[in-house]
């Protein structure tokens, strides 16, 4: 098994995306039954498998009191490897999973190690994380990051490079932010809505790094800042400035220095997904804009397997762990129909046991599904944050924060029974 083994939690929450998955397996109608019934059991996807090693899987699984479902292709041994989904309880699981460690063959212990890894991800979750003056027990609470864009030419119109004083507007907006309830401030320099202009080093530069230090020295005892940039020079002057997080649109793939900066730094960083650069992108541009047209195998598929490469990256580049944060990229190099199943199924991220970040806000799913202009997106956005937040969602990166807040309040009360924590410095 010489391919890196993918490993998925798999959580449809609706027919459809259930459909989905049996299609990728292969599989038909008679295999809706056993899914059924296996309602209430953890659903992991491994690939790929050999034909021996997918049989041993199954037989263990079925010792156990589980089950496995291989594609015909992969049962009759008549293809190279493909993917298994096992089905089973914890219990069932780890049985299973034992016995396997105990295989003379390394793919099967890969299996054991990597199952074990999912099922300890999906159910301790991620540890604390100090940000800057702000402490993160994640599960206790959700995080609200508030928006700051240095733009002229952000897609929601609240770019503050139209304003003469970008500064103070900055900072009053951050303070604004603070009181609402907003815990992180993000600060970005580059627009990435659809067809939106690549900007140079010295220009973001001289956009964001103004703000941070003006941020950082009013509020920075009671707000954690992120710096929204993929260049590992605009990160290093910002954390010099004040930042106490890296917001990476690009997952630490644009720029080949930005791995090794944040380890350097030694502060957090957000990876994102992403695919598609946004003057490239094939797109419409009613209501805003939108991405048409991104192909994608299998879409939970490939986006746990390229957040998982850059995980890889950071790790290798020294980054810990418990410092990284994903963000599945809702709205980059997604359709609005990707975006909807991406949010829908974003639980399935927690087989990386690390902290989730959701960016609904006002974004172009949500102006195509309502047929809505980016300023009249806020209903549509609090319904995006309060799914997310029931999918698992840590932090959640707004416009809105006022009116969002608000729905994330209600929302923690019903999904984590109102447990809160004070914000930094109340």
């Amino acid at each position: 098994m010489s391919e890196r083994l993918l490993v998925r939690l798999v959580r449809p929450h609706s027919a459809a995306a259930l459909g989905r998955e049996l299609a990728a397996l292969e599989l038909d109608s008679p295999a809706w039954g056993r899914l059924q019934e296996a309602a209430d059991w953890y659903r992991i996807w491994l690939e790929p498998l050999d034909p021996t090693a997918a049989h041993i899987v199954k037989e263990n699984l079925l010792a156990a009191g589980g089950d496995a479902l291989l594609p015909p292709p992969l049962y009759a041994g008549v293809v190279a490897g493909g993917p298994v989904l096992l089905l089973g309880s914890t219990a069932t699981l780890h049985q299973a999973v034992e016995a396997l460690a105990q295989h003379q063959w390394p793919s099967l212990q890969a299996v054991a190690a990597a199952v074990r890894t999912a099922l300890t991800n999906a159910q301790a979750g991620p540890p604390s994380l100090q940000i800057g003056p702000l402490h993160c027990v994640w599960g206790t609470r959700t995080y609200i990051m508030g928006i700051v864009n240095l733009t002229p030419d952000s897609f929601s119109g609240d770019g503050l490079l139209a304003h003469d004083e970008a500064v103070a507007a900055a900072l009053d907006q951050a303070r604004s932010f603070v009181e609402w309830g907003a815990t992180i401030v993000d600060v970005g320099g580059e627009s990435t809505r659809p067809g939106s202009e690549a900007v140079g080093l010295e220009e973001e530069l001289a956009r964001v790094i103004p703000a941070i230090e003006e941020i950082a020295r009013e509020l920075g005892h009671r707000v954690a800042i992120s710096v929204d940039t993929y260049k590992a020079e605009v990160a290093r002057q910002a954390v010099a400035a004040g930042a106490h997080l890296v917001n990476d649109v690009w997952a630490l793939r644009m720029d080949p220095a930005m791995a090794a900066t944040v380890a350097e730094l030694g502060v957090p960083v957000i990876v994102m997904h992403n695919r598609m650069r946004p003057k490239n992108a094939v797109q419409e541009a009613r209501l805003g804009g939108r991405y048409l047209g991104i192909h994608y195998d299998h879409l939970m598929a490939d986006v746990v397997r390229e957040l998982g490469e850059s995980l890889e990256l950071a790790a290798a580049a020294g980054v810990p762990p418990e410092r990284i944060i994903v963000d599945p990229g809702i709205g980059f190099g997604k359709t609005v129909e990707q975006s909807l199943e991406l949010l829908d199924r974003l639980d399935e991220l927690r087989v990386f046991g690390r902290p989730i970040l959701l960016g609904p806000s006002r974004k172009s799913f949500i102006g195509y599904t309502l047929e809505l202009p980016p300023e009249e997106r806020v209903e549509g956005t609090a319904a995006t944050v309060a799914v997310g937040i029931a999918r698992g969602a840590d932090i959640i990166r707004v416009h809105d924060v006022r009116e969002i807040a608000r729905v994330v309040r209600m929302t923690d009360a019903i999904v984590r029974g109102g447990r809160q924590r004070e914000r930094p410095g109340a």
